[in-house]
């Protein structure tokens, strides 16, 4: 059997492993499989030639010969960036996971919490190695009920409303992306040579106004996704109720699945909309970057904050897929590892305090309701959830420090990066909107400055004056993550060397590339 098969296969079949061996093994056979995930992300890193720009250790096999469905995978630059960083994250996710019983207060659902974690895996990995469009839409589904029910079982006060709202939101984009992939493959050619083969479809030269309409309708799939303003409501309630490690992948890699289908689709396989699409990505992008930036400042929960710092952030994604320059894709890619890296970071920091403190409230509500749903004396309406938090939880402080530090994107630092190349490669194409998204940077820096000073500077308050600093199981979860931000800081080709030649291969950047020059 292929790698890149075992790949995704491992942790299905772990997953039935969990369902039928005792309650007590299923952390270790979770943390196995995706141990092994991650060995084999490395086989394949290792076996991946970077100059090569098609794709790679394909394994094609026939699934319905009537239709000429595939088992069609494979990988190329932008594909292996993103399984690389699907297996980091899901063995930090793991790890997290170590005491969701007691830490969610379910204790004796562990077996159902981590055979949905791996299936959700299996499908995340399968998504980035799909290239027959049926195999790619399948994995899609496949993440969609096992986040449902990882929030609506092992989530916050409000589980069911944010999964149910999860799940109508991500069905609606799915419904338009089927009719998009069924309306792609009767166009792809006459009757008996139709093909559902992604590299395939890039090359059947389908006129305008047919790509036009194809082209919008994956984009609503990808959009509500990413999610794209005005699709994003799902995300903050989605955050804030799903237990830590689920944010944490939710963050890191889930959203990347958006980002992800927008390249492989929209650019590699649409390419030839109309100008118009690209310009209107390329608003949505600012709007995600302003509008996230400004919400995220307005914020007292601090995993609200950081909810909407990744709507903001994942704005540089969309206006540098928009542009398709070489820098502006590879940017993007690029962006999308430093994001998934940085934010779950950000989430791991936040369950760190949770867990001690049981709020996030870097200021507390004066909702009743919201007091109450947290266990908060109403006395504290209005008044600061913490303070001076950096001389009692000295090493906490240094960590969240250096992941706040990462996300404002500071110089040596993987998010300064991501965010260069995008707004670098957005500017040969969208220079008033790439000054534009420079507010987003600097609100970015005057929220994540304003809640160190709030919540680890000043004053101590005594409510919190005997909590215990970051465990050792905590920061086995969290120093990976921070020594990948700071390695790709320091030398970012390790990531761009793996993509530049298939970025330069796409039709669109090529395209792109010859109407800059010709000016």
């Amino acid at each position: 059997m292929d790698v890149l098969t075992l790949l995704w296969l491992v942790p299905l079949v772990a997953m039935v492993v969990v369902l039928v061996a005792p309650r007590s093994l299923a952390r270790i056979i979770s943390l196995i499989a995706t141990a092994i995930t991650l060995v084999l992300s490395g086989v394949v890193w290792s076996s991946f030639d970077p100059s090569v720009a098609s794709i790679q250790m394909e394994t094609r096999l026939a699934w319905i010969p009537a239709l000429n469905i595939q088992y069609f995978v494979g990988v190329d630059g932008i594909s292996i960036t993103l399984i690389l960083l699907t297996t980091v994250i899901s063995i930090i996710a793991v790890i997290a996971s170590w005491n969701i019983g007691e830490e969610t207060h379910r204790e004796g659902t562990e077996k159902g919490y981590f055979a949905m974690l791996l299936l959700l895996v299996s499908g995340m990995l399968g998504f980035f190695l799909a290239l027959d469009l049926i195999l790619f839409y399948l994995f899609f589904e496949l993440t969609l009920l096992p986040m449902y029910f990882l929030i609506g079982v092992w989530g916050g006060p409000r589980r069911e409303y944010a999964a149910i709202k999860f799940f109508l939101y991500t069905l609606f984009g799915s419904v338009f992306m089927l009719v998009a992939i069924l309306a792609l493959y009767f166009q792809s050619g006459a009757a008996g040579a139709r093909t559902f083969s992604i590299p395939e479809l890039a090359q059947a030269g389908l006129p305008v106004h047919v790509l036009n309409w194809l082209w919008l309708g994956f984009f609503l799939g990808f959009a509500i996704k990413v999610p794209i303003f005005p699709f994003h409501t799902w995300l903050p309630d989605a955050h804030v109720e799903a237990p830590t490690p689920i944010s944490v992948i939710l963050a890191g890699v889930l959203l990347k699945m958006g980002t992800y289908g927008l390249v492989r689709m929209n650019v590699q396989v649409l390419s030839g909309a109309s100008e118009g699409w690209w310009t209107f990505l390329a608003v949505l992008g600012v709007i995600n970057i302003i509008y996230g930036s400004f919400c995220a400042m307005a914020q007292k929960d601090l995993k609200k904050l950081v909810a909407y710092s990744s709507i903001g952030h994942m704005g540089f994604v969309l206006l540098a897929t928009a542009a398709r320059t070489p820098e502006g894709i590879n940017g993007a890619i690029f962006q999308m590892v430093s994001h998934g890296l940085l934010s779950g970071m950000l989430f791991l920091v936040v369950g760190v305090i949770y867990v001690r403190a049981h709020h996030r409230y870097i200021v507390y509500p004066t909702e009743t309701e919201l007091l109450d749903l947290y266990h908060i004396d109403r006395s504290k309406a209005g008044t600061m959830g913490f303070g001076g938090l950096a001389n009692i939880m000295p090493v906490y402080t240094g960590v969240m420090t250096i992941a706040f530090f990462g996300s404002l994107g500071l110089p040596g630092m993987s998010g300064f990066v991501g965010e260069a190349l995008a707004l670098l490669g957005a500017w040969r194409v969208y220079p008033v909107f790439t000054v534009l998204a420079v507010i987003g940077i600097v609100v970015g820096a005057a929220y994540f400055l304003w809640t160190i000073q709030r919540m680890f500077l000043g004053a101590k308050n005594p409510d919190w004056a005997g909590l215990p600093d970051i465990s050792t199981r905590e920061l086995v979860t969290l120093v990976p993550l921070a020594a990948l931000v700071i390695v790709l800081g320091v030398v970012p080709r390790i990531a761009i060397d793996l993509t530049k030649e298939t970025v330069v291969g796409l039709q669109a950047v090529q395209d792109a590339v010859a109407r800059l020059t010709s000016f």
